[in-house]
């Protein structure tokens, strides 16, 4: 497997872009490709059709974020690139109404020893070589640690004020270009100082342009936010401290949501099931046993916790487990993560890579 990318950027919004734009240069223009591959097959869209949709949003980020749009200048000033490339990048949860197969299992755990924030990360193969560990250091604000894709603000990871953040895609109408996109909503959790202040922050905006899952964490405990244009649900832990997301809507109602992922539902009982008896059996719990126990599971493959590539699907829209990350959130600690690219507990397992 090869190495995984490392990169660290600081400065202000803007310098970040650059830097992030000249370094991943080559694999941003490769995430174009493959997402312009993608809006064709899943809505018959070409890249420059899309670019049109985004115009709306870039908009909406110069009025609601600015430093975040600054940020985005810089990316594609780096990396030799229109800026409607780099919003279309990171709208791509909201353009074409999320016709697209990403899965994703994640669970936030709080125990006496800390909270356990974690989630298989499922996409198409076709971008692995186009994920990189990214720190962003920024005047003012805490220190970000993510697993990212290249072009993109915000992804999955924490900070150094043990605030994490994991994801689930959802396919579910409307999407709401005067509001903020997912990944940019990511990426505003991770400059917050605690969940709730990341919540007030969102909240403040307006919301997010598109229904999605959030499971936001930090040494206070986990809570699943059910995003949506028209309104938001929130799930707390249930009685272990446990509480589990994977694909679809558990109770936010306020949107227009169809079926997609059958295996979703699955996964959701799979991980409550298996996260309940390891609760239940009073071991000592670990990001190696979370990885053992829960995220190599293959039950109901291919849609499975570890999900494997379905062959009958198209090669745009296949999907497989990427990674697996682990972050661990104590009180008065230095928040930490492990991360294993590929699928957990098989032979495409990579090495056990330390974040923070």
């Amino acid at each position: 497997m090869p190495e995984t990318l490392r990169i660290d950027l600081s400065g202000s919004p803007h310098e970040i872009g650059v830097q992030h734009g000249r370094l991943l240069a080559s694999q941003i223009k490769s995430q174009i490709s493959v997402y312009d591959a993608m809006f064709k097959k899943t809505s018959n869209m070409d890249w420059a059709a899309v670019k049109i949709i985004a115009q709306d949003y870039a908009v909406t980020l110069q009025r609601l974020t600015p430093e975040i749009y600054s940020e985005m200048e810089g990316i594609a000033e780096g990396s030799r690139l229109d800026i409607l490339d780099i919003v279309t990048l990171n709208c791509r949860s909201e353009i074409a109404l999320g016709m697209f197969s990403d899965g994703c299992t994640s669970l936030g755990w709080a125990r006496s020893d800390g909270v356990f924030l974690a989630q298989n990360w499922d996409w198409t193969a076709r971008v692995k070589d186009n994920v990189a560990i990214m720190s962003i250091d920024q005047p003012g604000k805490p220190k970000i640690f993510m697993v990212n894709e290249a072009g993109l603000v915000g992804k999955i990871g924490f900070n150094s004020s043990s605030v994490g953040v994991c994801m689930n895609a959802i396919r579910a109408k409307p999407a709401d270009s005067s509001k903020i996109p997912f990944h940019v909503a990511a990426r505003l959790c991770l400059e917050a100082s605690s969940t709730a202040s990341a919540i007030k922050r969102l909240q403040a905006l307006g919301g997010i342009a598109s229904a999605q899952h959030l499971l936001l964490a930090d040494p206070t405990g986990p809570i699943s936010m059910e995003l949506s244009p028209r309104g938001d649900s929130y799930i707390s832990p249930d009685e272990d401290g446990i509480v589990c997301h994977t694909n679809h809507l558990i109770e936010n109602r306020h949107v227009d949501e169809r079926p997609w992922l059958s295996g979703s539902p699955i996964r959701l009982d799979r991980a409550r099931m298996l996260t309940a008896k390891l609760a239940k059996s009073g071991v000592a719990v670990d990001d190696n046993i979370l990885r053992k126990e829960i995220f190599s599971d293959t039950f109901n493959s291919p849609q499975a916790i570890c999900c494997q590539e379905n062959p009958e699907r198209p090669i745009e829209t296949r999907s497989r487990t990427l990674f697996c990350i682990v972050m661990k959130l104590v009180q008065g600690q230095r928040p930490t993560a492990e991360v294993v690219m590929g699928m957990p507990g098989t032979s495409d397992e990579g090495p056990v890579l330390s974040m923070g």
